[in-house]
């Protein structure tokens, strides 16, 4: 039986035209540039939370150029409280250099994405698919999981390769609609095929997995650690930044000490903010967002 069978392209593509979430970067109209600060933004950080901030960046900049008119600070200031900001520096990088090397439109090369500033394998693959259509394998964690469950039997993917995942994926894709066949993948995997609880019942391709067929074994690899974030260097840089989004004026080290506690972890996670440059510091020693001061 090849990969394809286990997911089969029409009854995937059936489910998801019948249950896809409506989501404003899925939409025809929705522009390249929208997808690509879509994806920046849906790294490690769910829909809900993505959605208003998403779709307040792009009323105020709806093009790449407009973004990069914008200082790093403004910048970090919309992106809020989605969490992991480098990701708002790099987009705001990668806005740049479309603005200036590609005549302010997002380009469809595959190559030609990897060379933006900050945009990795899965944002360039998924930039070119679901803003392109082009017919590239896009695999994220939700891909992986429904690939190693329906195709290889297994309850957990394993650790990465690249190779192999975007092998076995590309395996699955049909010759048309091969992109909506990507999101339909992906919203499968997001949606019933989860990880803890995975909604078997409601799953279009249950006949054909191999997962299923096998009885749904157990995972015999090691468990993966659970992600914490209170008390972790994370929490400390969000309630830091929180200080700074919270004034467009440089601030004293007193304002930034009120934020936390522990000292010692407070001043490593200020330093480590000043040396990803998500924070700067004043020549009289206080401290703003970058290019806000």
């Amino acid at each position: 039986m090849s990969a394809s069978a286990n997911i089969p392209a029409d009854t995937l593509l059936d489910w998801f035209a019948d249950t896809a979430r409506d989501l404003p970067w899925r939409r025809p109209e929705c522009t390249a540039w929208g997808v690509l600060v879509s994806e920046v933004m849906l790294q490690q950080t769910p829909v809900n939370r993505v959605e208003p901030i998403w779709r307040d960046w792009l009323e105020r900049w709806p093009t790449p150029s407009s973004t990069a008119a914008a200082t790093q600070g403004e910048v970090l200031r919309a992106w809020g409280k989605l969490g992991y900001p480098r990701r708002a520096l790099r987009l705001h990088a990668a806005a740049r250099a479309i603005a200036e090397d590609h005549d302010d439109v997002v380009p469809s090369d595959i190559d030609t994405l990897l060379a933006l500033p900050g945009i990795g394998a899965y944002t360039a693959r998924a930039v070119a698919a679901f803003a392109y259509g082009q017919a590239v394998p896009v695999v994220d964690t939700n891909v992986r999981r429904v690939v190693a469950r329906a195709v290889h039997g297994a309850a957990d993917a394993g650790p990465p390769s690249t190779t192999r995942d975007l092998r076995d994926t590309e395996a699955l894709l049909p010759r048309e609609r091969a992109a909506t066949y990507s999101a339909a993948l992906m919203e499968l995997g997001a949606l019933v095929c989860v990880a803890r609880t995975p909604r078997c019942a409601d799953c279009p391709v249950l006949a054909t997995c191999r997962w299923q067929l096998a009885g749904r074994p157990a995972h015999d690899g090691p468990a993966r650690a659970a992600q914490k974030f209170a008390g972790t260097d994370r929490q400390v840089r969000g309630r830091l930044l929180d200080v700074l989004r919270g004034t467009t004026e440089p601030v004293e080290k007193a304002a930034l000490d009120l934020a936390w506690s522990d000292a010692g972890q407070r001043d490593r996670c200020l330093h480590s903010l000043l040396v990803d440059g998500l924070v700067e510091q004043t020549r009289d020693g206080l401290f703003a967002l970058p290019g806000e001061h």
